[in-house]
Parts: C-alpha cells; structure tokens; sequence
C-alpha cells in the first residue's frame, strides 16, 4: 500500500504507531534514541519538539506555515532531512502534523514506526497520550545525583544547561514525570519503564525488553553505537559520549556536588523512598537516612520550578501565535543574523534549545 505526501495511512499495522522516548535532561534519552533508531523499524525525531508549538496550530495564519515555523524554531526539518513540500499539507491539529512528519521520516527509512525523543515532553505525557490515543512510551530513569553532576558538567558547554535553577528543575522533573506516567498507566495507557544503569550495563536484555514492548523483533545491531546515524544530534561537549563509539557508564563522576545540593538530593530520595517503594528509580536509589523532604521546602521549590516553567513556556507559546518576521527580527538583534539557529544547527555548533 503507498501513501502519497501528506496522506495519512489508517492501516495502524501496517504504517505503525507513535512512539514517545522520555526522561529527564542527562538521563540518557539521546542514547536510548540512537540506539532505537538502529533497528530497521523505528524511525524517532531527535528533540523535534514539535508538540511544544502546540498553540501555532489554534491559529490559522500559523497553522498554514507550520513547516516554516517548525524549521525556524529548532532547524527539525533539515537536521532529519525531511522534503518541506512532501509535508506541508492542509491540516487542521497537531496530532496531524506530527502524523504526517512522523511518517514521511518513517518512509525514508521503510519503517513502520515513528515518534520523536524529547526530555521536553517530560511534564506533558498526559498531553500527547490525549493527542495521539494510539502512542506508546518508553520513559527512562536515573538517579538525580547523576543527573545533577551530568547538568552541572554540560553548563559551561551550553546555554540551556547554564540557566539558573536547572538543578533543581532537575530533581522535581523526576517527580512530575512520575505522576505522569502513573496518569498513563491507571489510564491504560503502554508504558515501558527503564533504568539507565541498565541501559549501559545490561544493554542487550534491556533493548530486548523493548522489543517485546514494541512487538518488534530484536536484532543485534539496537546494542551498538557502530554506524548510528548522529545527523540529527546538534553538536557539543555535553554530547561528547553521544558521539562516542562505545557505550560507557560513569556510575562515579569527578568532583562532588556543592554540598546544598547533595543534602536536597538525599531528602528527596528520602520522601521518594517513603512514598512509593515500587517506583523503578525508587528501587535503584540506596538506602537513605536523611530527613525526608518537608511540607515548606516541597512547597517553595515546586513554587519556584512552576515559574521557571512558566518562563519557560512563554516564549514556545510567544513564537507559536506570532508571525515569523517578529522572531527574524528578533534574532537579528540578538545574533546579528536572522538565520543564525539554522546556521548553527547545519554547522553543528548549537545549543540544545533554539531561544
């Protein structure tokens, strides 16, 4: 059966289902997606991020240039080598629009699923599990001692990393990214959980697990980094081990976490432990005996991270419902240069996030 551009495939068998790759900043969502995206019937879009324009497509004007505007945002179109003309198509909804990008990736490939990587679904699952009813997650862990010390270390290479309060975005991320996922699973939703000690420690029993998950038959080559196809990754040093030609675990970094920060570590760990003892990153943490984490401070750090959200939030939806112009003028006075993201982003230099 062939699908012309643009037309949505209604044989879910045959054209496959969604497939959403999350977890936390640093906690080794780009190597679970190279890894994935070896197998010959995945096809993800590394940080396509389309969901997060979500308010472009409540407006007509934005709606119609919806390719122009994703490209112009994070260069997602050209990093995946994707034909502008094959998926700027009539539609009305995201769901559509990320269907028909989704699946053009997809055909290239002659995979049958498609989806997207993107620590920036991690506080929206219940949003994309609404827009596309069919999806399936994989959501993967790490203890955020590590994840902290992986910010900490990437902060000098990027300006994403660099932003005041990322640690403990970090830390309460892990909690909204469980309430997440429990939303899916009491909704029925699939969801595959892993851990990424076992991602690079246990690759092959890890990556067969989710086959099985998937329904996909597993091959040798998803537990390798030999041949992955990094053209979509943006470039630098806190990449360094994506680029990498071997699967490394770093269970003990140099250097130790300012001393604040290690304490709030453990109180949490202390709650979480309390709280749910059959949370995956709950069953991997070591016993604590740090006080747990109190009602005054939960309250002024979720008080704190829900504004950083906020500030976080503005400018996605500012760019979703303005014309492109206004951001062209934008980046002119910021960079000098109107195309400076996709200069960036084609020259392999930028940063993670494209404002």
């Amino acid at each position: 059966m062939s699908v012309l551009p643009g037309q949505i495939c209604t044989a879910d068998r045959r054209c496959g289902l969604p497939l959403f790759v999350v977890g936390v900043w640093r906690s080794g969502t780009t190597l679970l997606q190279l890894l994935l995206n070896q197998h010959p019937e995945i096809a993800l879009f590394y940080e396509g991020d389309l969901p997060v324009l979500w308010p472009m497509f409540a407006i007509s004007y934005s709606r119609k240039k919806w390719v122009e505007k994703w490209e112009y945002w994070n260069s997602a179109v050209s990093r995946h080598h994707l034909d502008p003309q094959r998926i700027a198509v009539p539609l009305t909804t995201l769901a559509e629009a990320a269907e028909v990008a989704g699946r053009e990736y997809a055909r290239r490939k002659g995979a049958h699923i498609w989806g997207c990587k993107s620590p920036s679904y991690y506080d929206r699952l219940v949003y994309l599990a609404r827009e596309f009813p069919n999806a399936r997650f994989i959501v993967i862990w790490r203890d955020p001692e590590e994840i902290c010390r992986s910010v900490m270390e990437a902060a000098p290479h990027s300006s994403w990393f660099s932003r005041p309060g990322m640690t403990l975005r970090a830390i309460l991320a892990c909690e909204i990214l469980k309430n997440q996922c429990d939303t899916l699973r009491d909704s029925g939703v699939p969801v595959h959980q892993i851990h990424y000690q076992d991602l690079v420690e246990k690759t092959t029993t890890t990556m067969n697990g989710i086959c099985e998950f998937l329904q996909i038959p597993f091959v040798p080559a998803i537990t390798v980094l030999d041949g992955v196809d990094r053209s979509a990754l943006f470039d630098g040093a806190h990449h360094a081990m994506a680029h990498g030609s071997k699967i490394v675990s770093l269970q003990k970094r140099p250097g130790a976490l300012p001393p604040r920060l290690a304490h709030k570590i453990r109180r949490y760990k202390a709650l979480w432990k309390a709280d749910d003892c059959e949370w995956l990153l709950c069953q991997r943490l070591s016993e604590c005996r740090s006080p747990k984490a109190g009602a005054w401070e939960r309250f002024t750090d979720r008080l704190l991270v829900g504004m950083l959200r906020i500030i976080d939030e503005v400018p996605r939806v500012a760019y979703s419902i303005s014309p492109i112009s206004v951001w062209q003028a934008y980046r002119f006075l910021k960079y000098g240069d109107r195309q400076y993201v996709l200069y960036r982003a084609t020259q392999k230099q930028t940063d993670d996030k494209a404002l």
